[in-house]
C-alpha cells in the first residue's frame, strides 16, 4: 500500500471517528443515525465509490442483525416477564438463605450478576434495591456495603454475558459464538464481582449509613458491627418458586452452551442434532421465553402479558438499531481497507491487539457514559482491525466488553439509579459508591483477560 493510500486512509478514520464522537457528544444526533453518517464519511473519504459505500452500510446493518436482531428482541421481552413476576426477587431471597447470615453482601452480588443476564441492570436495581435496605436496617450493615454489592454484581453480567444486548452486539460484531461469549463472560465477570464485594464491604466501614424504621429517611453515624436477630419473612409467599424462578434463565444457557459443546467437539450428527438446533441462541432464547409466559406469568391477564412483552420490544428498538450501525460501520471499515491498514501498523508494535478494543471501549464510556453504546462503538471500529491482524476475536470482544464498565459518573443513568436510590448525595460519596467501584471491577477485568489471553490467545 503506498504511504499516500495510508495516509488517505488514516485521515479517513480520524475525520470519521472524531466526527461519529463529536456527533454523540454535542450535538441533537442519534447515536444510530451518528454510527451510519460516520461509516458513510469513513468510506467516501477512504475513496469508495458512493454505491459500494451504501451497499457495506445495509450489508452490515443487516448482517449484524441477521445473526442476533431476534435474540436481542426474545431477551428483553423475557427480562420484562421475569421483572413483572417477581421472579428476580425470589431469586434474590433464595441467594439469601443459601448464604446465610453474615454473608448478605455475597448473596446480593450473587443475586445481581444471575438476575441482569435477563432485566436490565437499571431495572433490576430498582426492583431489588428494598431488599438491599430492608436488610440493611435489620442488620445494620451499611447500605454502601449491600446495595453496593447489589450494583456491581448486576453490572458484571449486564457488561460481560449475553443475551444482555450489549455483549451480545459486541459478539455479533466480532462474529464471536455465543456460546464461548456466554462462558467466558462468566469467567470475566466473576472477579470482576468478588473485588467489588471486598472494595463495598470495606467502603461500609468508612461511610455507614442505614435506614431509619419507617424508611423514610437515613441514619448516619459511625461504623457499628452487624446484627443478628433476623425474624422469618414471609412476605415472599406471592412470589413464583424458586424452580421456576431460575427455570427461564438457566434452560436457555444450558442449551446454548450444550450447542457450543457440541460443535466443539464435532458431535453433530444424529440425536445431538437435535441438541443442536435447541442451543442455537434463536431457539434456546426462545424457549426461555415462552417459559416465562407459560409459567412465570401463566396467573396474568393475557393484556398484561402483552402489555409487558411490548414495554420490551420498546425498549429494544434503540438496541436494535443502534447495534446495526454498528455493523454497518465496521462493514464499512473492512470493505474500506482501513481496518486492514491499522492492524498492520499495530501488528508491527509490541502492544497486544486486544488492548486497542479495550482502550477504545474504556474512553468512550468515560465520556458519553452509556456502556452499551460504548462497547458496541468499540467493536465497531476495532473488530475490522482485530480480524486483520489475526487476533483472537474472542479476546477482542471481551476487551471491548470489559472497557465499557470503566468509572461510572454523571453521564451514567445507572450512578444516579443507584446513588438516588440509596440515599447518597455527596458527590464524592457518589463517586466512591459507583465510579470507583466500577473501576475497580474494570481493573479485575482486565487482568483476567490478559491472563486469558496468555493461556488462549
Amino acid at each position: 500500500m503506498t504511504e499516500a493510500s495510508g495516509t488517505q486512509l488514516i485521515l479517513a478514520l480520524v475525520i470519521g471517528i472524531s466526527a461519529l464522537i463529536f456527533m454523540i457528544l454535542k450535538t441533537k444526533i442519534h447515536t444510530f443515525l451518528a454510527l451510519i453518517i460516520s461509516a458513510v464519511m469513513i468510506g467516501l473519504i477512504a475513496g469508495m465509490v458512493p454505491t459500494a459505500v451504501t451497499a457495506a452500510v445495509q450489508a452490515g446493518f443487516g448482517g449484524t442483525l441477521g445473526g442476533i436482531g431476534i435474540i436481542i428482541g426474545f431477551g428483553v421481552m423475557m427480562g420484562t416477564i421475569f421483572e413483572a413476576s417477581g421472579a428476580a426477587e425470589r431469586m434474590a431471597r433464595t441467594f439469601l438463605k443459601l448464604f446465610g447470615k453474615g454473608r448478605e453482601e455475597a448473596a446480593l452480588a450473587v443475586t445481581g450478576f444471575f438476575v441482569s443476564i435477563p432485566v436490565f441492570c437499571d431495572s433490576a436495581f430498582v426492583i431489588l434495591s428494598s431488599l438491599a435496605k430492608s436488610l440493611s436496617r435489620k442488620t445494620k450493615k451499611s447500605i454502601f456495603t449491600l446495595a453496593g454489592a447489589l450494583s456491581l454484581g448486576l453490572l458484571a453480567t449486564h457488561i460481560m454475558v449475553p443475551p444482555t444486548p450489549g455483549p451480545l452486539g459486541v459478539a455479533g460484531i466480532f462474529g464471536v459464538d455465543v456460546g464461548q461469549m456466554i462462558i467466558f463472560g462468566f469467567i470475566v465477570a466473576i472477579p470482576m464481582m468478588i473485588a467489588s464485594i471486598f472494595y463495598f464491604k470495606w467502603l461500609g466501614t468508612k461511610l455507614y449509613q442505614i435506614p431509619s424504621e419507617d424508611g423514610e429517611t437515613w441514619i448516619r453515624g459511625p461504623y457499628q458491627p452487624p446484627v443478628y436477630d433476623l425474624s422469618a419473612d414471609d412476605s415472599d409467599k406471592h412470589l413464583p418458586s424458586a424452580f421456576l424462578s431460575f427455570l427461564p434463565l438457566l434452560l436457555p444457557v444450558f442449551l446454548i452452551l450444550t450447542n457450543t459443546i457440541l460443535n466443539m467437539q464435532g458431535l453433530n450428527q444424529g440425536i445431538f442434532l437435535v441438541f443442536i438446533f435447541l442451543g442455537t441462541p434463536v431457539i434456546a432464547v426462545g424457549i426461555g421465553l415462552l417459559l416465562c409466559i407459560y409459567v412465570l406469568a401463566f396467573k396474568s391477564e393475557r393484556k398484561v402479558v402483552m402489555e409487558n412483552m411490548e414495554k420490551g420490544i420498546r425498549a429494544s428498538g434503540i438496541i436494535l438499531l443502534v447495534t446495526g450501525g454498528g455493523g454497518a460501520l465496521g462493514a464499512v471499515l473492512t470493505q474500506s481497507g482501513v481496518g486492514a491498514f491499522i492492524a498492520h501498523g499495530i501488528a508491527g508494535t509490541p502492544i497486544p491487539i486486544i488492548f486497542l478494543p479495550f482502550v477504545v471501549s474504556t474512553l468512550i464510556r468515560f465520556v458519553q457514559g452509556s456502556g452499551t453504546v460504548a462497547m458496541i462503538t468499540s467493536a465497531s471500529i476495532t473488530a475490522p482491525i482485530v480480524l486483520a491482524a489475526g487476533g483472537n476475536m474472542l479476546m477482542g470482544a471481551l476487551a471491548a466488553a470489559c472497557g465499557a464498565i470503566f468509572f461510572s459518573h454523571f453521564n451514567d443513568s445507572y450512578f444516579w439509579v443507584v446513588n438516588r436510590l440509596c440515599g447518597v448525595t455527596d458527590a464524592k460519596e457518589q463517586i466512591r459508591m459507583s465510579s470507583i467501584s466500577s473501576t475497580v471491577a474494570w481493573g479485575a477485568g482486565l487482568v483476567t483477560i490478559i491472563i486469558l489471553n496468555i493461556i488462549i490467545g
